[in-house]
């Protein structure tokens, strides 16, 4: 049967153009979908959002000049009502959280794209959600944890790029004991034993980036 309604509009948000052609290729097979417009970072994403009203935003959250986290706070701003639905390569709790925190009414893992993304944009559509199971296990397990702050992040990063406690001080303008009693902090909101395990854990979840 011939599809008669109209399309979903799509917006592809992503800074590698060989992904953006391979959804647009994917959708322009579907009777339903349609590709408007695509952007390569955060603040083309919020213009031709702007300039588009697309039905649906496929928004990536690792990008230059804004990142996707900021950009659908910012659409979302704007377009209370808009609808976007997260990619990403990264399974943990953090990012994800921050994603849905900021807007998204969903969250696709890059890997299940050739499973899932045609269901995914149908189901945020039609004012659905869409959470993976892993990812949900994940917010689930962690949530009512007491979260890590800002500054204990930038420590955590910081010390991931193999600086010491001195040396990280001496960048952010902070004493060495102070940085020790922030590593003390750290490991124990995240349950880790040493830096090495903080580190790893803080990567899994996407507290940091590698």
């Amino acid at each position: 049967m011939q599809y008669t309604g109209q399309p979903i509009r799509v917006l592809t948000v992503d800074d590698h153009p060989l992904l953006r052609e391979g959804i647009a290729a994917v959708l322009k097979r579907q009777a339903d979908m349609q590709v408007v417009g695509e952007a390569c970072n955060g603040l083309e994403a919020l213009a031709q959002f702007r300039l588009l009203l697309p039905d649906i935003t496929l928004m990536d959250l690792q990008m230059p000049e804004m990142d996707g986290v900021e950009a659908i706070a910012a659409i979302r701003n704007e377009y209370p009502q808009a609808r976007i639905l997260v990619l990403t390569t990264y399974k943990g709790d953090a990012q994800s959280w921050r994603a849905l925190r900021a807007g998204a009414l969903g969250y696709l893992l890059k890997s299940s794209l050739r499973t899932d993304l045609l269901a995914a944009i149908r189901a945020v559509h039609a004012g659905g959600r869409w959470i993976p199971a892993e990812i949900a296990r994940e917010l689930v397990n962690h949530a009512g944890e007491e979260p890590l702050t800002q500054r204990e992040i930038e420590v955590l990063q910081r010390i991931a790029a193999g600086n010491s406690n001195r040396e990280v001080g001496a960048m952010l303008s902070l004493s060495e004991e102070t940085i020790k009693a922030r590593m003390k902090s750290i490991l124990a909101k995240l349950g880790a034993k040493d830096r090495t395990h903080a580190v790893s854990i803080a990567l899994k979840r996407g507290l940091i980036q590698p």
